[in-house]
């Protein structure tokens, strides 16, 4: 009798102790994961009671609380939303947050660690509790500059402090107002949601960070910085451009764009075929330098990394083990190559900023609710993908791309402006994607710039880099340029 009391004791004391275990993992370990999924709706009721912080771009608020007569207490509301949407994200009571307001939700709902002091504060003065303030990198002028000039295209905006990585604008169309989110009628937000879900356009896809294109011709930056790397190639050094260029293994041909000439020697400089975007000429030298050389210098520059912005942006890719044609094509961003505009940003910052790579972020200052700073954004290195005299021997090439070659329309008067254009082949029935990236003023630069429009945009079939996305990057260094 004794024994099997024991014995039920034991089983009831390890159950309890279970059970101690499991609630303590709960209510302290697994709390902050909890606390953060979008599912958990008590958690954004508690949330809505308190005023969240504001979301500020050039001192003014573009994302902020207002005081409501019912249960909730608070609702977000946003100035030119659409405008900011691909970096404010939304605030919703049925379908928790994205953006800006997921990735620094805890500080603008004053739960940080970093806001101790301040809930202290409100506690010990019974003030009520509000949110810090998140003030971002981006410039209101390049901002609106890049959402115009893109207009009712769909594509994607971004540009980079090339000296900083401080994100100066992020701009995707078609882009959503996160006002119709916000609001308190959840019958309302879920129809607007679903709206926005079956909108064959995705407007909720951030097109800067998360999607992934193929980088067309203006991967032969790329390439171009792996054959100065190398040390066997300057700018003049004279490569082979034929009219038709036989890929091995295969019984394909590739030709230039549209069919043109590039030399009528069949052979030219490494800068002029830069210049005017010679396909044969930079798939014979992306086959002559080799596919290990072409990833490896893709890596370099970031491709195959997710960055953290704070949102987190695909990783872009470049195929391994190439053969001979499938290299060839790389050579010239087609095949399996893709990069987000966040990436081929960061190229053509890398290259403005004597060959160093910076971390790309977008807050840069957080302040408590008496304004005081609580951090500040500091410059990151993230690699020297190339030297600082490859980096000016590109400068000076894309500087004759803008000058004289294929990115004309990115010129402005009185300033040098370095770039590389880029049409990029999709699916034999689709328009081809419209690049642009760049930088610019060249001699001291400002703004590093990627602008991809899909499909042609306007232009359709007959786009190219040069004809649609140059001067929309050219309306944004604009604004940027002192």
């Amino acid at each position: 009798m004794n024994a099997a009391l024991r014995r039920v004791a034991i089983v009831a004391f390890v159950l309890l102790l279970i059970l101690m275990i499991a609630a303590s993992w709960i209510q302290v370990g697994a709390a902050p994961g909890l606390n953060a999924d979008n599912r958990n709706t008590r958690t954004l009721y508690r949330e809505f009671g308190n005023s969240r912080g504001p979301i500020v771009v050039d001192g003014t608020p573009i994302a902020l609380s207002t005081q409501t007569k019912d249960a909730f207490g608070f609702q977000r509301q946003y100035t030119d939303g659409p405008l900011y949407a691909p970096m404010t994200g939304f605030y919703s009571i049925v379908f928790g947050r994205s953006g800006i307001e997921k990735t620094q939700n805890t500080i603008l709902n004053g739960t940080a660690d970093s806001l101790f002091i301040s809930r202290l504060q409100d506690l010990i003065t019974g003030r009520q509790p509000k949110g810090a303030s998140v003030e971002l990198t981006l410039q209101a002028k390049a901002q609106k500059a890049a959402m115009d000039a893109l207009g009712d295209q769909k594509g994607a905006v971004l540009a980079l402090n090339p000296s900083t990585g401080a994100i100066l604008a992020m701009v995707s169309t078609p882009s959503f107002d996160p006002n119709v989110l916000a609001v308190h009628d959840s019958t309302k937000v879920n129809k607007a949601y679903q709206e926005l879900v079956s909108d064959p356009e995705h407007p909720l896809i951030n097109r800067a960070l998360s999607t992934v294109y193929p980088p067309g011709s203006t991967f032969k930056l790329l390439v171009t910085a792996a054959a100065l790397e190398s040390g066997k190639y300057t700018a003049e050094t004279i490569i082979d451009a034929p009219n038709d260029l036989r890929l091995p293994l295969s019984n394909s041909t590739l030709n230039n764009f549209g069919g043109s000439t590039c030399s009528p020697s069949a052979e030219m400089s490494l800068a002029d075929a830069l210049r005017i975007s010679c396909n044969t000429a930079y798939a014979q030298l992306g086959m002559d330098l080799g596919a290990d050389a072409l990833e490896d210098m893709a890596n370099k520059f970031g491709f195959g990394t997710q960055f953290e912005v704070p949102m987190t942006s695909a990783a872009s890719k470049f195929p391994g083990d190439l053969d001979a044609p499938s290299t060839a094509l790389s050579a010239i961003g087609q095949k399996d190559v893709a990069a987000t505009p966040l990436q081929m940003a960061m190229v053509a910052s890398a290259i403005a900023n004597d060959g160093r790579l910076m971390q790309p972020y977008s807050v840069a200052t957080v302040r408590n609710p008496n304004l005081d700073i609580v951090s500040e954004a500091s410059a990151s290195e993230l690699a020297r993908p190339i030297s600082s005299t490859t980096a000016a021997s590109l400068t000076d090439m894309m500087i004759g791309v803008v000058e004289s070659g294929t990115g004309t329309s990115a010129q402005i008067p009185g300033v040098k402006v370095a770039g590389k254009t880029g049409t990029a082949q999709t699916t034999d029935k689709a328009s081809p994607h419209a690049w642009f990236v760049g930088f610019a003023p060249a001699d001291n630069p400002e703004i590093a710039i990627a602008v991809i429009v899909e499909h042609g945009g306007s232009l359709g079939a007959e786009a190219t880099g040069g004809a649609v996305a140059a001067p929309i990057a050219r309306k944004v260094m604009q604004a940027v340029i002192k």
